[in-house]
């Protein structure tokens, strides 16, 4: 696992005057699951808006499999292969599942069979295919926008809060279905509200601070880390 498949480097993002994030560096090997960690307003989402280019770095540069994607368009950043899972889902709600899905397909040809191993891996969305995305619930919605995100194929997949709003045994669900996904060879990115459970999850994390990098390391020992601990587990 020593090959570099994302990294930032120095990178500074802001909404007007404001600075988001100062100076991140991180990396994000292949085959495993990174997580980045911090409390609200750290700047943790806007790092992932920031690699898939609906936010331009003021400074720094993103490379993703080995080439430069920094400013890049966010559909020309999808067709590389990085592909993001937004906090709240952002389902079409008006569009059926199976319309969704496609969305997510929109830059290949040859969507049926991602689009049959999708309804495979999500039962539920295959027996509500022709249902309006806007009456599932938020378990079956999670479900649908990682789904879509399935269908355009990537090799890197980042995470928004993706337990945000979801009763707990939809949780372990979820995060099962993370664990699953990187089983099968998919690289993760992901930011994640519920610490302890992330860090279990992770080979690598990094603890965001006033949008700075303020501590990294494997999972398992920022898991045990006192300053993590007392910081964000209450212990």
């Amino acid at each position: 696992m020593s090959n570099v498949m994302l990294a930032l480097t120095n990178v500074e993002s802001a909404y007007g005057p404001i600075k988001a994030i100062r100076g991140v560096s991180l990396k994000v090997r292949q085959g495993e699951i990174a997580t980045v960690l911090g409390s609200n307003g750290a700047g943790k989402s806007t790092i992932l808006k920031t690699i898939s280019g609906i936010i331009d770095p003021r400074k720094g540069s993103i490379e993703f499999a080995g080439e430069n994607i920094t400013a890049k368009d966010p559909a020309e950043v999808v067709q590389r292969g990085l592909s993001h899972v937004p906090e709240g889902r952002e389902v079409f709600p008006l569009l059926s599942v199976h319309d969704n899905l496609m969305m997510g397909a929109y830059t290949r040809r040859d969507a049926k069979r991602t689009l049959d191993e999708v309804f495979a891996m999500f039962p539920r969305l295959a027996e509500r295919r022709a249902q309006l995305a806007g009456t599932l619930s938020g378990g079956e919605q999670q479900m649908l926008a990682i789904g879509r995100c399935l269908m355009g194929a990537p090799e890197l997949i980042m995470f928004d809060e993706p337990s945000l709003g979801l009763a707990p045994l939809v949780v372990q669900e979820v995060l099962h279905t993370i664990r699953v996904l990187n089983g099968r060879g998919l690289t993760i990115l992901l930011v994640e509200q519920n610490v302890a459970v992330s860090l279990r999850l992770s080979n690598r994390a990094y603890v965001l601070e006033n949008g700075r990098v303020a501590m990294s390391g494997s999972g398992e020992s920022l898991l045990h880390d006192d300053r993590v601990r007392q910081a964000y587990l209450g212990l």
